[in-house]
């Protein structure tokens, strides 16, 4: 074959075209134009040998397969040709793998032992230029060493780095086996391009791979149309996500310390229990009980982090599988994502911070036609439904502006607001002339909101009434009917640069007197039913009005793991973490639950997935729907039938396997290893041939209807899995189905909240929703991006933050008393032991709350009383005392070092663990049991979101609030007892000295836990408000004649009168 010229052929296969070179006299030529034909792993092309000749790697049939594709095979994969599965040979040139017959007629040591370290990142190799082979000349080319190229390794893994467009692979061509002849093993042949095709198609259609070929008529795949820059068959086999664990250089001495502070806390126990004190039994007895629930509550929170890992996705591959043709004109194969958006009362959630959590969302990265937002009112105000309309007009301006200059983030209240040099990297020449335009108009978006919530305050007589003259529907908020407006849409008002927006809908249900409405779990029911007839996207997304999309690629980061062909279908939800601004740098109350998210989060996501939060999560629809996860068939029995399976296993196996050597044993678990791998292609195609996903029985109308209810649109779009709206049905009949589906009487006699949707029974709808999708097998993911997905504004105010504690609490409480409790609930299904643990204590935890204040008030009681919990402390006690305090330390440090949170962070979680135990989880302990048992219901205020009085001016606003009173007791009686305890060391002497110190370190390990508290009641005056002083003044009364009464400084008896030895009378 003519190679027209001195050539050098080169490629890689990380998303990057072929790249070939030719020197300065030679005409470039892509290798496809050279021999014809691609290679059928990877896409790229076929290299030429210097003889001219097309490399060919299996010489029985000739399958095409570039040099790159062949090795990796040989050291990766199977060893064997993809088509007759035939091992391959090496050829010269190539390294020796393990398997390889032993070669007596080639000397080709140079090559055959050159393996380098391709696992190793950053590897290079040097390879010398190739020089000029004249046309028709045989024989091989000897090697320059004027010119060197530093070359990356060709390799499908993920861990390499990334390579850029101006570095080039070079590939040494060989020469071909003279003595056979290429027509023999059938290349070229009609029959062999038909495997080719077939093999190809199948590749497509089962992959879920983008189909980048044209087709014809009758289904089969146009080899000529095939688009050539693109390594398809790569790309079909690489993930879209992965896991990564953590280093074993911190994990492992992590789980060594937790088997060492078990064994710990076993000699401690074995102490504390053989060891009471006898003059202070009641005292023993209490901190004993108290002890050993802390440890049991230690236990559930600590094993469910056994397996903490880390994840990263692959955009550019989403991008690569799911949107090749979209800039060509063809629509994108990006799944459809429904997004809601909850608010209540627009008084205090302000309409400004919804507006922009909505403006963020209609900008955000991904193909309009694909988004819907949905927008929840359950307040039915006219407030949110004006600033609605306004946030339309303004997200014609805003969207185009975010997607011409790439901004971030997409929430323009946010954005305008960093601090920052926005000309950094802005090289369009109209950004800032058009930022300040858009900054003017943003100024003016907000002085309209503003308007509108000042014109709210004073609600008229006669209620509100809309522009036509006609009431506002939703005047009476207990009673009206439900409404649905769609104010953006495909068909509906472009931008101002004319391109289509997504589509915003205004959604409040209907509410009458004498219905249950189940709060927001009700409402994001209503939601569901609602998107299902008007948009019906397979997946769905939810977040708080205040929490904003702050990476605009946060919908495509969920689908790397939605729609991952390999494991992405029994993914039920993938979970963001929340971060939050407007907290203060020190962060006094925990507000940014470091320690959970980024601990004990990642700790989930290597068992089952992490627990749902409520916000900031995007589901499987069907997930939602109460479907069980696709589970796999059990592979068919290898033994007979007419022998038991152990007589078999006895017998049989032992003789067939009795002969292998140890070698062969070897050889058989690394390929079952390699098989495992998803780049293994028999794999793949064994998976194509005979899935293994059991399909679900079909199921009658009558029973879709009494699970879903009855509309029938909405009956129809449950059964799609894929979603789509029905085509046969008018919009009119759409918009009337959506009312029908969140009128107040729809969920009578069907399975929502209980199976179906949000789950009801709890005002924490959304662990229990989590906890009955892990129940039914399905797993969840934590996605963690660099750039947080989401932020949101938490209370920063000390009361407002005990309550959203008390609300969390009270939930979990709720859950506990409840048929749903994890500790009977689920048995049976698909719930990891360890995923149970950590739903366990999720709803245990505040039960804790009794054993933390008896516990908090004993250094108290030590100090009043003169008597200690523990016995006179012996060496053996100092050992095991001081092993337990350092296992805890070294717990918490390895802790921090894997989760990469700080000491800071970590104090104050600990500080914050204490303060909501004394007063939030005792009180939510109290109502939960009162309204389960006798039903008593209490009301929650909607937690404060925002504040314009200046920068953390809530972190110094005082709130009374009975929540209060807990925390401020334990501080007063243990600083009491401390003044006390130190008075009578001075007045009894030196001797009591000693004793004295373990009871004064027990107080001031509360007074420290319980400090940011004392903090939070000083405000930032740095004075005790009154109430606060009478409160104390009052309590200290109390606490002072229980100590006259208990422990005066001398005896009951009188005084005791013992001789000095000093004669006095001298």
């Amino acid at each position: 074959m003519n190679t027209g010229g001195r050539l050098v052929a080169g490629s890689h296969n990380r998303n990057e075209f072929v790249l070939i070179n030719a020197d300065e006299i030679g005409r470039i030529k892509s290798v496809q134009e050279l021999s014809g034909e691609t290679c059928q792993i990877c896409g790229d092309e076929v290299e030429i040998t210097v003889d001219g000749e097309l490399f060919v790697a299996c010489n029985e049939c000739a399958f095409p397969v570039c040099r790159t594709c062949y090795e990796y095979e040989r050291k990766e994969g199977s060893q064997a040709c993809p088509q007759c599965k035939t091992r391959y040979k090496r050829i010269k040139g190539s390294p020796r793998v393990e398997g390889d017959e032993e070669e007596y007629e080639t000397d080709d040591l140079e090559h055959e032992f050159d393996y380098g370290n391709p696992d190793a990142p950053g590897f290079k190799q040097k390879v010398g230029v190739v020089p000029s082979v004249p046309a028709g000349s045989t024989g091989s080319a000897t090697a320059s060493s004027s010119q060197e190229f530093e070359i990356p390794l060709l390799t499908y893994t993920a861990e390499d780095a990334e390579i850029h467009c101006d570095q080039q692979a070079i590939i040494v061509p060989r020469s071909m086996v003279p003595e056979k002849d290429i027509a023999l093993y059938g290349y070229g042949s009609v029959a062999w391009r038909d495997r080719v095709k077939e093999w190809k198609r199948r590749q497509n259609d089962k992959l879920e791979v983008i189909n980048h070929q044209q087709s014809n008529d009758n289904g089969d795949l146009d080899i000529s149309e095939m688009d050539p820059d693109l390594p398809m068959m790569d790309e079909g086999r690489q993930p879209l996500s992965r896991k990564i664990p953590i280093s074993s250089s911190k994990i492992s001495p992590y789980r060594l310390i937790i088997i060492l502070r078990l064994v710990v806390l076993g000699f401690f126990f074995h102490y504390r229990i053989l060891h009471p004190v006898h003059n202070a039994y009641g005292l023993w007895m209490t901190s004993v009980i108290c002890e050993i629930w802390f440890a049991i509550s230690w236990i559930l929170d600590q094993f469910p982090k056994w397996y903490p890992v880390e994840r990263e996705t692959y955009l550019d591959r989403l991008s690569l599988r799911y949107e090749r043709d979209f800039e060509g004109g063809k629509s994108s194969e990006l799944a459809s994502v429904d997004i809601f958006v909850s608010t209540v009362d627009p008084m205090k959630e302000p309409p400004l911070i919804t507006a922009n959590t909505v403006l963020s969302i209609l900008a955000v990265d991904y193909p309009v036609d694909k988004v819907s937002c949905y927008v929840s009112d359950d307040g039915a105000a006219m407030l949110t439904f004006e600033a609605l309309s306004e946030t339309s007009e303004f997200a014609r301006k805003w969207v185009p502006f975010c997607k011409k200059f790439s901004i971030e983030p997409r929430a323009p209240e946010w954005y305008f607001s960093q601090k920052m040099d926005y000309l950094k990297n802005k090289v369009h020449p109209a950004f800032v002339k058009e930022r300040r335009a858009m900054k003017r108009e943003y100024d003016e978006f907000k002085v309209q909101i503003n308007r509108l919530v000042a014109m709210a305050e004073k609600v008229p007589e006669d209620g509100w009434t809309m522009q036509d003259g006609t009431p506002w529907p939703g005047n009476n908020v207990r009673d009206h009917p439900g409404m649905i407006q769609v104010f953006l849409g495909h068909d509906g008002l472009p931008d101002v640069e004319g391109n289509e927006l997504p589509r915003l809908m205004y959604v409040s249900r209907e509410k009458r007197p004498g219905f249950e409405h189940h709060k927001k779990a009700g409402a994001m029911n209503s939601l569901v039913r609602v998107s299902a007839v008007l948009s019906n996207a397979p997946y769905l997304l939810n977040v708080d009005c205040d929490h904003y999309i702050n990476n605009s690629k946060a919908l495509r980061e969920a689908m790397c793991f939605m729609m991952d062909p390999t494991s992405g279908k029994k993914v039920g939800y993938v979970q963001f973490p929340q971060r939050f601004d407007g907290i203060d740098r020190h962060d006094r109350y925990s507000n940014r639950n470091v320690v959970f998210f980024d601990i004990n989060m990642k700790g989930l996501d290597g068992l089952q997935g992490p627990i749902y939060v409520g916000t900031g999560c995007a589901f499987r629809r069907q997930a939602l729907y109460g479907c069980d996860a696709p589970t796999k068939k059990k592979p068919p029995s290898k033994t007979c039938n007419c022998w038991p399976k152990w007589c078999c296993l006895c017998c049989g196996s032992r003789k067939k396997n009795g002969g292998k050597s140890k070698k062969d044993k070897k050889k058989k678990t690394k390929q079952r290893d390699a098989s495992k791998q998803i780049h293994a292609l028999e794999t793949i195609e064994q998976r194509i041939q005979e899935p293994n996903i059991a399909s679900p029985a079909p199921i009658s109308q009558e029973t879709l209807e009494k699970k879903f209810g009855q509309s029938p649109v909405f009956v129809a779009s449950t059964l799609s899995e894929d979603g789509g709206v029905l085509k046969e049905v008018s919009s009119t009949s759409l918009l009337k189905e959506a009312i029908h589906v969140i009128s107040c009487g729809y969920e009578d006699k069907t399975e929502w909240g209980k199976e179906v949707g949000w789950i009801y029974g709890s005002v924490t709808e959304d662990i229990l929703t989590g906890f009955k999708m892990h129940c039914r097998g399905w797993r969840s993911v934590y996605c963690t991006p660099k750039r947080p997905a989401f932020k949101g504004s938490a209370p920063i105010n000390l009361s407002d933050r005990l309550h959203q504690v008390l609300r969390w609490a009270l939930g979990s409480v709720e859950i506990f008393l409840s048929k749903h409790c994890p500790i009977w609930y689920g048995y049976g299904g698909g719930l990891n032991w360890l995923e149970r643990l950590s739903y366990i204590n999720s709803v245990v935890y505040p039960w804790t709350s009794i054993p933390l204040i008896v516990y908090c008030t004993l250094p108290a009681i030590c100090l009043l009383t003169g008597k200690f919990i523990v016995p006179e402390i012996s060496n053996y006690a100092s050992i095991v005392f001081m092993a337990l305090f350092i296992s805890i330390a070294l717990t918490g440090i390895l802790e921090m070092q894997w989760g990469r949170v700080g000491i800071d962070d970590w104090w104050r979680n600990e500080q914050f663990w204490v303060i909501g135990g004394a007063s939030s989880h005792l009180f939510a302990l109290v109502q939960g049991l009162l309204k389960v048992l006798a039903g008593v219901s209490t009301n929650f205020t909607v937690t404060s979101k925002g504040g314009d009085d200046g920068a953390f001016s809530e972190l110094y606003l005082f709130k009374w609030t009975s929540l209060l009173i807990p925390p401020t007791t334990l501080l007063i009686i243990n600083i009491v007892g401390v003044v006390v305890g130190v008075a009578d060391a001075i007045n009894n002497g030196y001797d009591s000295w000693g004793p004295l110190f373990g009871k004064l370190f027990f107080a001031f390990w509360v007074i420290m836990h319980l400090y940011p508290f004392l903090k939070g009641l000083t405000g930032k005056q740095e004075r005790l408000p009154t109430v606060i002083v009478i409160w104390s003044i009052l309590l200290a009364s109390i606490v002072t004649l229980l100590w006259v009464r208990i422990n005066p400084f001398v005896s009951r008896d009188g005084p005791v009168l013992e001789l000095c030895g000093l004669n006095c009378d001298d």
